[in-house]
């Protein structure tokens, strides 16, 4: 019966690690602003975990275990560029939507494009504590950074897309649009 279980478990736990994949993505690209390279980091980083995962202490403490393989990858991949190039380039999208939908991707793009322009290490700690929801400490051991520093980057990269987000920025002139503004504000 022990055998049995163990097998249960190990099927379990693979499948919560591959339900792991979409949310390990989202923060891939919010850091490398590549939806291939996201693509590669994610699936070396599952790859790894599978392999690995006999070396996971507590089952509870998986998603921030899965992340910190996120992060020693991404890690990985910029030293193995340096000097890396300019993330910072604007994207083009290959999907055009539908007109009703054009002032909300125009947000989008923006936020994305403000984003992009922040630090990198910036970036990392704003898509993991604000698109993923992990606390200070979760970010914090992920990262392998101070509390503080979380705190302290999370602050100024906040700060960095609210001065890059203002709409008199963005038009040039000193108008305001009432609607983008309170759809900017909602954007996390």
């Amino acid at each position: 019966m022990g055998i049995i279980s163990c097998i249960k478990s190990g099927a379990a736990m693979r499948s919560r690690i591959a339900a792991s994949r979409e949310r390990l993505y989202r923060v891939a690209l919010a850091w490398c602003g590549d939806d291939m390279l996201a693509d590669d980091l994610v699936q070396e980083t599952l790859s790894l975990a599978l392999q690995k995962v006999h070396q996971l202490r507590d089952h509870e403490r998986l998603n921030a275990w899965l992340y910190s393989i996120l992060n020693n990858r991404w890690k990985q991949y910029l030293r193995s560029r340096r000097p890396h190039e300019d993330l910072d380039d604007d994207r083009v999208c290959d999907k055009p939507g539908p007109d009703t939908l054009v002032d909300r991707f125009e947000i989008v793009s923006r936020v994305r494009m403000a984003v992009a322009a922040l630090p990198l290490e910036q970036r990392r700690v704003l898509a993991l504590v604000d698109l993923e929801g992990f606390s200070y400490n979760d970010v914090a051991e992920i990262l392998e950074i101070p509390a503080g520093t979380v705190m302290s980057r999370l602050h100024r990269a906040r700060k960095g897309l609210i001065r890059l987000l203002e709409p008199d920025q963005a038009t040039g002139n000193g108008a305001t649009n009432e609607n983008t503004s309170a759809s900017l504000r909602r954007v996390k």
